[in-house]
């Protein structure tokens, strides 16, 4: 067993020196036996001829697997096999007399650059953007050729980008003016936010001179400048459209219900928070149930988890309702209190079940990443997947309020609870039906949270408030101002958070919504019927 173990690392090792034996055996010598000064200058001639083959050895030296036996012979040794670095033909028995090829700090940041420097002629996309990410930090002005080779080859968008500014940060560092105006103008195509520091660098004033001294030079900087700055803006804005388009939908989703348990009873619910809570808490129950009975099917347990977060919100509300909202019709203070007091319950109940502590619930694979709009705007794919969700939750509300017996019983008792009570609608069970579907959606709501952050039981409490103002401003009961209202509250809220801070944009909206609700009470859209106008 330990003859085959031997064999395969020297297959391993065979693979790895083969490249390393194309390397001129001088330049093998000065990197193991010369000085630093040696070391640093082979590295420089190896990287001057752009020689891959150079890889196998440059990584075993960074590595620390080579030796050195006798004064002058060098091997790659890997456990108990080696392999000569010059003619590539196996060693064994390794002789005894064996010293380590030793890399200092210095000189293990030089090899880490030129291997990453050889690394972007590779073929595989990820290593290429890899080494290029590495070079960031290290390269210097002799990489300039084999950087500019390998941008010229470059057919990655993301890569090339890294590259040209990588390209035009070594360019700027050249004595001649010709080169860094070329640099300077090559920048403006740049939409790295990191060009935009660079830019600066050069416009930067130290005493009485510039750091740039040529003045084409920095009138150019400050052409590419704005356009940087230009461009960076537009992805500014259009991330935050995204983040508030992102927020409104939650606001959505956890105000929906809501919209419709208010619209029709008039019940000021404070346990609305709670149930959100209790649909996200479902949610890691049923991931925990797929991870320990069908792990391969991880990936999919949102399918299973959207219908049980729905129910197990639906049956507390209607348990809620049936219980106690049912006796306190017509008191708003004492359902206020009551519902109050039962959301503490909620809560304490979670903390007994599920620990004070938040619990994670993770994203499925297809969910997990982002689309690179641009260099400063990445649009993830669980924020994205939350809005189509949310639409088609209000698509379905839509559907079933406007298509369906039970949205025109609700319909009718949310215009005149009386004269719909006349007609045969049964208001007592339509009160139980609708309170559920109210509470099933905040379900829904705590399911979508759940993808973008941890579940505690403090998790509804942050969303009640906000909820309630969307509702009011929206209009009481009406599907279409609470859509307007939440994606409205979305991105105000966005961009005032970008303009003065989250606390203050917070103040800035209640403020907004105080004064707009002395002005048109009703809200963004005024109920109809009798009972509306009466």
């Amino acid at each position: 067993m330990r003859a085959l173990r031997s064999l395969m690392v020297l297959l391993v090792l065979a693979t790895l020196a083969l490249p390393a034996s194309a390397i001129v055996p001088a330049l093998i010598e000065k990197l193991a036996l010369g000085e630093y000064e040696d070391k640093v200058a082979a590295i420089t001639e190896l990287l001057a001829a752009d020689d891959e083959s150079a890889l196998g050895f440059l990584q075993a030296l960074h590595d620390g697997t080579v030796q050195i036996v006798g004064g002058n012979q060098v091997l790659i040794v890997k456990d108990d096999a080696g392999i000569d670095a010059i003619s590539g033909k196996s060693v064994a028995p390794l002789p005894e007399e064996r010293e380590d090829v030793v890399v200092n700090n210095r000189l293990r940041r030089e090899l880490a650059s030129a291997i990453a420097a050889l690394k972007l002629a590779s073929q595989d996309r990820d290593t290429r953007m890899a080494a290029a990410k590495a070079l960031q930090n290290g390269a210097d002005e002799e990489m300039l050729p084999l950087i500019s080779k390998a941008l010229a080859k470059e057919s990655d968008a993301d890569v090339k980008n890294l590259l040209t500014l990588l390209a035009a940060t070594l360019q700027l560092q050249s004595k001649d003016a010709a080169t860094r105006l070329a640099a300077a103008k090559a920048l403006a195509s740049s939409s790295n936010p990191n060009t935009k520091a660079l830019l600066l660098g050069l416009l930067e004033k130290k005493g009485n001179s510039y750091a740039e001294p040529d003045a084409a030079v920095r009138a150019e900087a400050q052409s590419s400048l704005k356009a940087v700055e230009s461009r960076l803006s537009t992805g500014d804005r259009f991330g935050q459209i995204f983040t508030g388009a992102s927020l409104g939908s939650i606001l959505l989703l956890a105000a929906l219900g809501l919209a419709i348990t208010y619209g029709l009873m008039g019940v000021i619910n404070m346990a609305h928070g709670e149930l959100i809570m209790v649909g996200a808490y479902s949610t890691y129950v049923v991931q925990n149930l797929f991870r320990a009975q069908a792990p391969g099917l991880f990936d999919w347990y949102l399918a299973a988890a959207v219908p049980a977060a729905f129910a197990a919100a639906a049956l507390v509300g209607m348990a809620l309702e049936r219980s106690v909202i049912r006796f306190l019709y017509g008191r708003p203070l004492e359902t206020l209190l009551a519902t109050w007091g039962i959301s503490l319950i909620l809560i304490q109940a979670a903390r007994t079940l599920f620990g004070a502590q938040n619990v994670q619930v993770e994203n499925p694979v297809w969910m997990s990443g982002g689309i690179v709009i641009l260099s400063n705007v990445v649009l993830p794919y669980n924020r994205i997947v939350i809005i189509g969700f949310a639409f088609a939750v209000l698509l379905a509300v839509w559907l079933l309020l406007t298509r369906t017996r039970l949205g025109l019983f609700v319909r009718g008792v949310t215009q005149n609870r009386a004269m719909a009570g006349c007609v045969g609608v049964p208001t007592a069970r339509v009160d139980t039906w609708a309170f559920g579907l109210g509470s099933g959606i905040a379900g829904l709501a705590g399911c979508a949270l759940s993808q973008i952050g941890n579940v505690g039981p403090d998790l509804g409490q942050s969303y009640i408030v906000d909820s309630f103002m969307v509702v009011v401003l929206g209009g009481v009961g009406q599907l279409a101002g609470t859509v307007y209202a939440a994606l409205g509250l979305g991105m105000a809220n966005k961009y005032l958070e970008a303009w003065s801070g989250a606390v203050l944009a917070k103040i800035a909206i209640l403020a907004f919504i105080i004064v707009f609700i002395q002005k048109r009470p009703q809200g963004l859209f005024a109920l109809k019927g009798r009972m509306a106008e009466g």
